[in-house]
Formats: structure tokens, C-alpha cells, sequence
């Protein structure tokens, strides 16, 4: 995971997704800034932003640090604050993350972990041989650390499958040296490939 930066909701969003989710919100009388009775039961106008939730973010999952193409039908929008908690926040741009369909399921309603939106750089490194993340060991609180070694058990993010994906990326940049590509598909790897000096 590497730090994400918000991006600008898009003009038509209000329309769109919000003010039917507080409609609804409204009819069905449930206060917005509090949990709703039954989270599966809201409305999902989020989808209607969906195509332009992966054009925000460049098609880059938030928690994987990896590129995947639009046609895969693998794009989902994660509530960072699980709708099940907050239900005003099921409508809100700044509350939802880009995220492939795995790492969604994997995160579930789970919001006990770090936000890519708002991580400090560096909070988390990477061994480019094996693809294993471990937690920045010099710079992090034991607070910092903490939430950071919880993101990755959370999110699995050391798997087999995860780690084989990691290593892979950076074994074909070596034998391809296209940096730019790297970058474009795996930005964890080439950050840390660069970080590292391995470029």
C-alpha cells in the first residue's frame, strides 16, 4: 500500500449519488450521521459512480497498489467507513476507495485499518525478491506499526498469491527494464523498486 491522494468528486456526483442517497436516507427516516438498521438495504446509487471512481484513480486499486483494466469487471467502490456504520457516508466521494473486487471482500465492513488516503510515505517496505510487505522498521511509532502489521494481516497482503504477484512484477521489469510500465502497473513495486535504487 502507498499513500493515495484524494481526488476531485466529479460535477454531476451530487446529482447523481448523493442527493438520491439522502432522499432516501430522509423517506425511509434514518438520520444520515448514524448507523442504519440494515446496511444491505441502502440503495446502491454508488454504483452510478463507479466508472468514474477508476478514471479518478487512474484504474490503480487502493489497497493492492496495482493497475486492473475496466473491463475485467472487477472495479467496486469500497466505503473506507463501512456503511453499516455511518449511513450518510454511503454517499459521500471522500468515503469511497477504489478497490478490486477481492480486496473489497477481503476488507469487507472491516475499516480497522490504515486509510490509503492520508498514509505517511514509507509506512510500509518491500522485499522486491519474495514480494513480502513489512512495516517501515525505523521511522514508525509502536502505535504506527501496530496499525500497519493489522492492514496487512486485514487485507492479506501477504499471502502467497499476493507476495508471488509482487515478485513477479519486479522479475519482469528486470528483464524487460520498462520503468514506465512498471509504474503504471504495479506503483508499489516501482516505488519501492526506486526507493531501493533498483532502477
Amino acid at each position: 500500500m502507498i499513500p493515495v491522494a484524494l481526488q476531485p468528486e466529479p460535477a454531476d456526483f451530487d446529482e447523481k449519488v448523493r442527493q438520491p442517497g439522502l432522499r432516501w436516507l430522509t423517506a425511509n427516516g434514518i438520520d444520515p450521521d448514524t448507523p442504519p438498521p440494515r446496511a444491505t438495504a441502502l440503495p446502491n446509487y454508488w454504483t452510478r459512480s463507479n466508472r468514474q471512481l477508476w478514471e479518478a484513480y487512474s484504474g490503480v486499486c487502493a489497497y493492492l497498489a496495482i493497475f486492473f483494466e475496466w473491463v475485467t469487471g472487477a472495479s467496486s467502490t469500497d466505503h473506507f467507513i463501512a456503511k453499516s456504520r455511518h449511513a450518510g457516508n454511503a454517499y459521500e466521494w471522500n468515503n469511497f476507495r477504489l478497490s478490486c473486487l477481492g480486496a473489497n471482500r477481503t476488507k469487507h465492513q472491516f475499516d480497522d485499518l490504515l486509510d490509503p488516503i492520508g498514509l505517511a510515505p514509507d509506512t510500509f517496505f518491500l522485499n522486491l525478491a519474495d514480494g513480502k510487505i513489512r512495516p517501515n522498521p525505523s521511522s514508525l511509532s509502536p502505535d504506527q506499526k501496530k496499525a500497519a502489521l493489522k492492514t496487512i494481516r486485514r487485507l492479506r497482503l501477504n499471502s502467497p498469491d499476493h507476495q508471488d504477484m509482487r515478485a513477479r512484477h519486479f522479475s519482469r521489469y528486470l528483464e524487460s527494464k520498462d520503468e514506465k510500465t512498471l509504474r503504471e502497473l504495479s506503483p508499489f513495486v516501482w516505488y519501492e523498486a526506486k526507493r531501493q535504487e533498483l532502477l
